[in-house]
């Protein structure tokens, strides 16, 4: 019996931040509110059911617009689990959160953005990272 499997390949068309803070996630929400005028708003939590190894939970908060498009996730899963890498992305698991921006510009640029998130007092560290890169991207395509 011959077997096939799917490859599907995922385009990542948006901006990805890395931060390691040691804040809660309602507080980097908020400092990144009031560093960028934005409006965060915590959504349900995120669920990836991982069929025989459990399921990981993860906070999600959301800004949206028109043209815009903000989305802080937490990269530990906050439930308990059994899995050695309870990440959202296990590639870089050193990053606390991840900050996901889609068609950001002028002050919300890539690089204008990473000065700007490297400059609260909240945030320790924070590198820009190519989502298409990972090898888990697919955990970031909400």
């Amino acid at each position: 019996m011959k077997t096939f499997t799917l490859d599907v390949e995922y385009e990542c068309d948006f901006a990805l931040f890395g931060l390691v803070s040691s804040t809660r996630d309602y507080t980097l929400a908020w400092a990144l509110n009031r560093a960028l005028r934005l409006r965060l708003v915590k959504q349900p939590e995120l669920l990836l059911n991982l069929l025989s190894r459990g399921r990981l939970v993860f906070t999600h908060y959301l800004y949206a617009t028109e043209t815009l498009t903000f989305r802080l996730l937490r990269n530990r899963s906050i439930a308990p689990s059994t899995l050695k890498k309870p990440f959202l992305a296990p590639d870089i698991k050193e990053y606390d959160y991840l900050l996901a921006v889609s068609n950001g510009s002028g002050e919300l640029a890539d690089e204008a953005l990473l000065q700007q998130l490297v400059a609260l007092d909240v945030v320790q560290y924070a590198c820009q990272f190519d989502p298409n890169s990972l090898k888990y991207k697919e955990n970031l395509m909400l």
